[in-house]
């Protein structure tokens, strides 16, 4: 007979990572509130570098998801693993260096986000340093988890842990190989890799962060939570099975889909396409366990918030691991890609999926935590109300926008021209839309706020337990090999086999889709026109990184007659091969650049950096007046083209001794001719590296072949007047 252990929770870890959540919530969605309005109020990015849409969003979705859904799956994690395997954490050091180590890495991105240094690469903005620290926390994380699991008391490990181990290793395989960069300097760095290959990893790793950051460990809070607040069983343990292997299998291939129509290969393309719509199988299985736990119980629905939350919350991922797949047909892509309509699908899942499910969890912890009632039941069911009319007010507004917009931009006239062939058209039908949703997006703070004040009350009434006793019998030896069933419920009970076949089965896709990308060169075919940026448009380049202009500009042109029509020659897969990082965009809140270059004069550039109304009456983009004062800084630029150099950029030798004086060059052409249109400006101005990085590109297709590269020569087409 066992003997019985006696044991003690851990709820000072749940307690710090629950009100961290509920801080960083309210923060993160303040800023996304104040981005929303300042797409319909430019007056609101204060003319500030620190306030502009540009460096706010990245903010708002760093905050969202790592801050807020971070600390929330944190909190819920180390609630429930310690009861499921009847143990205490590994390790109150190892929690401790993950809530302190997270909660600064999220302090760091708040800092250095609005001083622009980003990487610009989506939901991985932050700089190397940082990504070290994210990594060597989440490795405390991982420890803690996994030496959790093998010092439990209970033999089978429940299906919220599975999802529990393949967050833990997936996310450390994704952010690690997506972060590989070359630092040029403190806080800047350049990806090693280029162009298509980047923008494969980089939405290898976007689809995937969404995969198993915001899906696989709320998937795992909800196998739990749900349950507990229903009081009823999960549905069906095999469908549990199916759930969690096809979709850890299916997910990691789905990534190219975010790149349909773009210079990726046609194959990686039908790829995405294709897992992407097998994925619903898997995801509506999930879904379904989850509702259909309620069987019995939905009478407890109409009385407990907690469980209000929690089907809305499971209702939302159905819906929107239903749209995902339909936005990934390529025909539907074709109207959906760069509009709101996919904001539209991705708040969804935030809002509805995470969101909803976060507070529902909080609803059911706090008073278990302070050993008492919630508060107010009835303002819990306010706040409910109040912000499923907020998604709403929110989302329909995107879908609306989301097909206007892409129906406009199709959009010819009987005689074969574009009907609405300024943007800017498009644009202005759509600020109600704006304004609607930045509706939306106040009530949902609301009911934040609602929130806020209840679990605090709810905590001044009752008294904080800080550990939990418990008893359980000490774990029994494993059962001989002859007498074991090598089933499902075997491998429950075996969690280092179960997380290196979890760990496989994440590897497949990304090898099948990456690794020839990287090996064989017709994937990506060369243009002998195409050259490295000069000493200036590197300079500039970084200036666009670090503004955020790739938040609302692509540089994709696709093969749709209404896009070449618009924009000019589609874009080609070896016109990127020196661009570190890839800068394709995800959204066209402005125009496509990819083809800018020498479309307008530098005066004009200079002009709508200054004042964009000026030259397009109407524009919600921000006023840059920094730019037109700052001194450009030209010294990191030997050590940037050395490290471009060393990633396989052919700059020649000594190009780095010269690219000061190739700068200063191309900077007076470029002076001269503001002057010749009637502006006067200085040469060692940050507005001048813009200019000349806006007008190179697109251009290098249209020149001819180059003679062989020197010090001499390397200022390029991009450096003529």
């Amino acid at each position: 007979m066992n003997t019985i252990e006696t044991f003690k929770y851990d709820n000072r870890i749940v307690r710090a990572f629950a009100w961290a959540t509920v801080f960083w919530g309210l923060v993160g969605m303040s800023v996304g509130l104040l981005a929303a309005c300042q797409l319909f109020w430019p007056a609101l990015n204060l003319d500030l570098p620190f306030t502009t849409f540009g460096r706010i969003r990245p903010l708002h979705t760093n905050a969202v998801i790592f801050a807020f859904v971070g600390n929330g799956m944190f909190s819920g994690i180390y609630y429930s693993v310690q009861r499921l395997l009847k143990t205490r954490m590994y390790s109150d050091t190892l929690s401790w260096l993950n809530f302190w180590g997270w909660n600064l890495i999220i302090v760091a991105a708040a800092v250095t986000l609005p001083l622009g240094l980003t990487t610009s690469k989506e939901y991985a903005e932050l700089e190397w340093p940082v990504d070290i620290a994210i990594a060597v926390v989440w490795i405390a994380f991982t420890v803690n988890l996994l030496g959790t699991i093998l010092r439990r008391r209970e033999r089978h490990m429940y299906v919220a842990i599975w999802f529990y181990i393949a967050t833990a290793v997936t996310v450390a395989l994704l952010h690690v190989v997506n972060s590989l960069a070359l630092p040029a300097g403190w806080f800047k760095s350049y990806s090693v890799f280029a162009g298509v290959q980047d923008a494969l990893v980089q939405w290898w790793y976007g689809h995937n962060a969404v995969a198993f950051f915001l899906t696989t460990p709320y998937l795992g809070l909800m196998y739990y939570f749900l349950p507990k607040a229903a009081e009823r069983p999960v549905f069906s343990y095999r469908l549990s099975i199916i759930h969690f292997w096809a979709l850890i299998f299916i997910y990691i291939w789905a990534g190219p889909h975010h790149l349909l129509y773009t210079a990726l290969p046609d194959w990686v393309q039908s790829l995405g396409m294709v897992f992407s719509i097998m994925l619903v199988a898997p995801s509506w299985g999930g879904m379904l366990n989850g509702l259909l736990t309620l069987r019995g119980a939905w009478d407890k629905v109409r009385q407990d918030p907690v469980l209000k939350f929690l089907v809305v919350a499971v209702t939302a991922y159905g819906m929107a691991t239903l749209e995902g797949p339909t936005l990934a047909i390529k025909s539907v892509n074709a109207l959906s890609h760069y509009t709101d309509w996919t904001i539209a699908h991705v708040h969804t899942g935030a809002l509805g999926w995470n969101g909803f499910l976060t507070f529902g969890m909080l609803y059911w912890l706090f008073p278990r935590l302070y050993r008492t009632t919630l508060w107010s039941t009835r303002l819990a069911n306010y706040h409910f109300w109040i912000g499923l009319l907020g998604m709403m007010f929110y989302v329909v507004p995107m879908y609306v926008s989301g097909v206007t917009a892409g129906l406009m931009w199709k959009q010819f006239t009987s005689d074969g021209f574009l009907q609405y062939g300024n943007f800017l058209e498009t644009t202005l039908r759509l600020l109600p839309m704006y304004q609607l949703r930045a509706l939306g997006g106040a009530l949902y703070v609301t009911g934040v706020i609602l929130m806020i004040v209840n679990l605090y009350r709810t905590a001044r009434q009752g008294q904080f337990e800080p550990e939990t006793e418990a008893q359980a019998p000490a774990l029994r030896p494993a059962p001989a090999p002859a007498t074991v069933k090598w089933n499902h419920r075997w491998l429950e009970g075996v969690p280092v086999t179960f997380t290196v076949l979890a760990t496989l089965a994440v590897l497949v896709g990304g090898l099948v889709e990456i690794v020839p990308m990287l090996l064989i060169s017709s994937n990506v075919p060369r243009i002998a026109g195409v050259q490295p940026y000069t000493p200036l448009e590197l300079l500039g380049r970084d200036l666009y990184i670090r503004e955020g202009c790739v938040g609302c500009h692509s540089q994709m042109v696709r093969p749709f007659r209404s896009e070449t029509e618009r924009y000019g020659e589609y874009s080609k897969s070896g016109e990127f091969v020196f661009d570190h990082p890839f800068l394709w965009g995800s959204k066209r809140t402005g125009p496509d650049l990819h083809r800018v270059g020498g479309k307008y004069p530098d005066a004009w550039h200079y002009n709508h950096m200054n004042d964009p109304r000026s030259t397009s009456p109407g524009s919600i983009m921000p006023r840059y007046p920094w730019l037109l004062t700052q001194k450009l800084d030209l010294t990191p630029l030997p050590a940037r083209i050395r490290t471009l150099r060393r990633l396989g950029v052919p700059y020649p030798p000594g190009a780095e001794d010269t690219a000061i004086q190739e700068a200063c060059a191309q900077a007076e052409h470029i002076v001269a001719n503001l002057k010749a249109g009637s502006v006067e400006a200085e040469p060692d101005r940050e507005i001048i590296a813009l200019i000349a990085y806006l007008q190179r590109l697109g251009r290098d297709i249209k020149q001819p072949a180059p003679v062989p590269a020197t010090a001499a020569t390397l200022s390029g087409p991009g450096a003529q007047p």
